[in-house]
């Protein structure tokens, strides 16, 4: 089976948010969540030289996640409804709304925190890798939108084979290992790994999805 995913380059993301508000353009979302957020990862501190200067050791990136498609879907693998499952042909993680009863399992199951539950239908809400678009050989609104072209999309395996310095996680991202996302990163040189603890989400309530 063939398993798309994204690429996400680091090292050219200005955290525009261009990615996020295509998408949330393009799927009519309202103000309250987005299915593609950009993470502001902050931190460091001054380190004393001893004498009388100070040498700084702060750092600052950002990270344009949606939806992972991950091999090992949490939300799926949780949904008392089955109401998540992975597309046969692209192995994107696809949503039925008829067997959604909006509990929210899927939200406090994955690691990502990439489901959110719309409470004006009680139906939970994702990223579908823009479906219909990649069904008709476009790329993803995000991945089009980008003016940096920091967003690539498709076969997951081509895309690491293409990128070999890519990376599956960079913090703030749960680590890869629990659900093995579909996803290649470039890792600028600020770039922390996952489980990080020297720097901090610098924008919290613009990227907490909360219905």
């Amino acid at each position: 089976m063939t398993q798309y995913g994204f690429y996400f380059d680091s090292t050219r993301c200005t955290g525009c948010r261009t990615c996020e508000m295509a998408c949330k353009d393009y799927n009519d979302l309202p103000v309250s969540y987005a299915y593609r957020r950009v993470f502001d990862y902050e931190g460091g501190d001054w380190t004393d030289n001893g004498d009388g200067t100070y040498k700084p050791t702060t750092f600052a990136y950002h990270v344009s996640m949606a939806c992972n498609h991950c091999e090992m879907p949490a939300c799926m693998a949780n949904c008392p409804q089955g109401a998540l499952d992975k597309d046969p042909d692209t192995g994107l993680v696809v949503h039925d709304d008829e067997k959604c009863i909006g509990c929210a399992t899927c939200v406090n199951s994955c690691p990502y925190e990439v489901p959110v539950v719309d409470t004006e239908v009680m139906k939970s809400r994702k990223c579908d890798g823009c479906a219909s678009r990649t069904a008709e050989g476009q790329a993803p609104i995000c991945v089009e939108a980008c003016p940096l072209r920091a967003l690539e999309f498709g076969d997951i395996e081509a895309l690491r084979a293409a990128h070999p310095e890519a990376v599956d996680a960079i913090a703030p991202m749960a680590a890869p290992d629990q659900t093995h996302p579909s996803t290649a990163i470039l890792p600028c040189p600020a770039a922390k790994e996952p489980g990080d603890t020297t720097g901090a989400i610098a924008n919290p309530l613009e990227v907490e999805n909360a219905a």
